[in-house]
């Protein structure tokens, strides 16, 4: 007796049948791999909760580039730790902060070999830990903040960034940086949105390699997204689109696959999403602990968020599976 359902098992019959009809294709092409670089440290340093991944010293962060760009990763983005903070975050406009002298390290180094995106948000230059200013009150200033996110625009346009990626989640964020942008003529320099970044408890890690603590235990649902909700993101990535972003990020991103896919079926711009620490961090304890194939586990997780829809993936398995994937 034949069964529909044979028609698909005969074409999983072989690595190489199984290869022939993947509906999602992972390559390296895919990958975007954040990187940490630290101001005033001699040699690269572990992230105790981040396995694998350092904070670099501006040299160890060129030679780094360097093999990724070696090994076909088109792009990488950068992630300052100051040795000064203060409360208008002032390392991250600063023509000699660490990401700026980052920025033309590799643009003298590397040339258009690769990609040099850089976060631009005040949090890891700040005392007190948020994305933005803080009024006296306490509460984030949205407006006063644009200010400092279209000077750090300026600052990396400068350095020679190819795209800048606001991450702090101020209404108004794209516009005020593609505006000023513009107007010192850096058009060619691209913005990549974190639209949809949730408040998500998977960002532990992360905030362990940038120094970063809110005073007071703070935290920022009010300006990121409710993790309940997509409609309301849906509106942030129609809002950054609409103000001048060329790329749009959702983040994290295996728990937020649902909100990749309906933003893939709507938008006709890059999407992006970040496997963002926690994501990463799971895989490696569980792996540690003899409980899951961890290199499995990470292709499959980055190859489904692929499938969801993402046309760019920011991990922190960029390099493993770039090699992986040769």
């Amino acid at each position: 007796m034949s069964f529909p359902q044979q028609r698909l098992r005969r074409l999983r019959r072989t690595p190489a049948l199984r290869r022939l009809v993947a509906e999602t294709r992972l390559g390296v092409d895919d990958l975007v791999a954040p990187l940490f670089v630290r101001e005033g440290i001699d040699e690269p340093q572990p992230v105790v909760s981040l396995p694998g991944v350092v904070q670099h010293t501006r040299e160890s962060l060129r030679r780094e580039v360097a093999e990724l760009a070696d090994l076909g990763l088109p792009a990488v983005i950068l992630f300052g730790v100051p040795e000064h903070k203060d409360a208008e975050g002032s390392g991250a406009s600063d023509p000699d902060g660490i990401v700026q002298l980052a920025i033309r390290d590799l643009r003298e180094g590397l040339g258009d070999r690769i990609v040099v995106m850089a976060d631009l948000c005040l949090d890891e230059y700040t005392d007190h830990g948020h994305c933005g200013l803080v009024t006296s009150a306490g509460t984030v200033d949205n407006d006063a903040t644009l200010e400092r996110y279209a000077e750090v625009a300026i600052a990396q346009a400068l350095a020679g960034v190819d795209v800048c990626a606001p991450s702090g989640m101020m209404d108004g964020q794209v516009l005020a940086i593609r505006e000023a942008l513009d107007d010192e003529a850096f058009e060619q320099v691209a913005v990549l949105a974190y639209s949809a970044k949730y408040a998500s408890a998977l960002y532990g890690p992360f905030r362990d390699a940038v120094d970063v603590e809110i005073v007071d235990g703070g935290d920022r649902r009010a300006y990121q997204q409710d993790w309940r909700n997509v409609r309301e993101s849906m509106e942030e990535l129609r809002a950054d689109v609409g103000e001048g972003a060329d790329m749009v990020m959702v983040k994290p991103a295996l728990t937020y696959l649902d909100v990749i896919t309906r933003a893939r079926a709507e938008l006709d711009v890059p999407i992006a999403a970040y496997h963002v620490s926690g994501e990463y961090a799971m895989v490696h304890a569980a792996a540690e602990r003899g409980w899951i194939d961890g290199d499995a586990v990470a292709l499959e997780q980055i190859s489904a968020v692929k499938r969801a829809g993402a046309d760019v993936v920011l991990t922190y398995f960029a390099r493993h599976l770039a090699e992986a994937l040769q």
